[in-house]
């Protein structure tokens, strides 16, 4: 957590675009909490799906960043108290305008990340499974697999889609990434507190661990539930537009 204080309210103290962006996240969650089959709904129109599936829609580039599980309250109270923490100061730092482009630029580029490791890994997930389930290799199942698609056989075609249905991704991660990222660019000296360890560490090492975690975490496979390569890809599409204003020399300047 950031080393900080404010005086006064500290809710009318929170700039416009960070406040907006906190209250329509806590909306829809609370949305899909009291609207029993709400979530659902929700996550099948407004959800991340693959480029392919039948629920998929462009839109969603942009949807999925203000959805969160009402089953895991933890990721959006990471999310939002990130954003309050971090972004309130970027915002005050580069006007509301520079701040909502950044946020919307690393949220939705975390989504073209996570489409085109979707569109790499999708097929080997889906053999390797019921390959596992059929006792057989999987060179043997993406043998069946292949010829199963290239004959046109319904059955199969059904049921690939139906896995591409249930790839879906939802949450603002990928854009908080990229706040956490352009909060280090910034102030990359700022000493930063993690909760129940009493040494202070920058800013930059903090995002840099966190970047290594993801990546590893991504590669391995491990949480496989979350999607570290959108969280990675927050963070690439972030640091491409703090170089781009660096270079300009705007990277400090209010407008």
């Amino acid at each position: 957590m950031y080393n900080g204080s404010s005086s006064g309210n500290w809710w009318s103290s929170i700039p416009t675009v960070t406040k907006n962006l906190i209250i329509i996240n806590l909306i829809v969650w609370l949305a899909e909490i009291l609207v029993p089959g709400f979530s659902k709904t929700l996550v099948d129109r407004l959800g991340l799906h693959l480029i392919g599936s039948g629920l998929f829609n462009p839109a969603q580039f942009l949807t999925y960043m203000f959805m969160h599980s009402p089953d895991n309250p933890m990721h959006i109270l990471f999310n939002m108290f990130s954003l309050w923490m971090f972004g309130r100061i970027l915002e005050h730092v580069w006007g509301s305008k520079r701040f909502l482009i950044f946020y919307l630029v690393c949220g939705i580029g975390a989504a073209a990340v996570q489409e085109g490791v979707w569109e790499l890994t999708w097929k080997s997930e889906y053999v390797d499974g019921i390959a596992r389930l059929n006792g057989l290799t999987s060179e043997h199942m993406r043998a069946i697999v292949d010829a199963a698609v290239s004959s046109g056989d319904p059955k199969w075609i059904e049921a690939i889609d139906s896995f591409k249905s249930m790839m879906v991704t939802i949450g603002a991660s990928g854009a908080i990434y990229g706040i956490l990222l352009g909060f280090a660019f910034t102030f990359p000296n700022m000493p930063l507190y993690f909760f129940f360890i009493p040494v202070p560490i920058k800013a930059k090492y903090m995002v840099i661990g966190y970047g290594v975690i993801e990546f590893f975490l991504g590669v391995s496979g491990s949480a496989s539930t979350i999607a570290h390569f959108a969280h990675l890809g927050g963070m690439l599409f972030g640091i491409f537009m703090l170089l781009y204003w660096k270079k300009k020399g705007t990277l400090h300047r209010f407008n």
